[in-house]
């Protein structure tokens, strides 16, 4: 992944009054997190089935969630014109948002309900600060995408079933190996129904 410093910077320019800065942000944070989560030892995201079910989703098949403190969640709300928060299920503890900015990549910007909670979200930020904090991959089917990173490639979902996500999503993660020996938290969506 990019240097802490980097990313800090890139989450401060993602609150800038310029939307040239923001989407200029956008687009160095899904390009460390693209080289970073998919290096070569993830053979997963090359697997022709796997990549079947990304494929109502080109070109970007993938978002970048990036978890932020509240009061920086407020400030870049207020710099994209306060975009539509998600419904997100309660006991996930959080509140995001996403932000378009078209080839230069999409982003879910989240923050926790209460920084002294138990939340993933809350938990990332006591561990590491504000950054990057998963990757979401666009997936037609989560159950069969997960039974086959599982059956294929030997890697186990955090989740034992599907979960509920924001807006009315399916989900499951997995914590897989990135580049320079880090950990990338995966997280595959299906959208809800229509």
């Amino acid at each position: 992944m990019a240097e802490a410093s980097d990313i800090a910077l890139w989450i401060t320019q993602l609150a800038d009054a310029d939307p040239a800065k923001r989407a200029a942000a956008a687009r160095a944070a899904h390009r460390a997190a693209f080289t970073e989560c998919f290096s070569e030892s993830n053979d997963w995201i090359h697997d022709p089935e796997f990549l079947e079910l990304t494929r109502p989703f080109e070109p970007l098949f993938f978002v970048v969630g990036i978890a932020v403190r509240p009061e920086t969640f407020e400030r870049i709300r207020l710099a994209n014109a306060f975009p539509r928060l998600a419904e997100v299920p309660k006991n996930q503890d959080a509140i995001e948002f996403e932000l378009h900015f078209g080839g230069e990549g999409d982003l879910d910007i989240l923050t926790t309900c209460d920084l002294k909670g138990s939340g993933a979200i809350a938990r990332y930020l006591e561990k590491f600060g504000e950054g990057i904090q998963q990757v979401e991959v666009n997936v037609s089917d989560v159950d069969r995408a997960t039974a086959l990173l599982s059956a294929r490639f030997g890697i186990r979902p955090i989740y034992p079933t599907t979960q509920a996500g924001a807006d009315h999503t399916r989900v499951n993660f997995f914590l897989l190996p990135a580049a320079r020996g880090r950990k990338c938290l995966i997280e595959l969506v299906e959208p809800a129904s229509k």
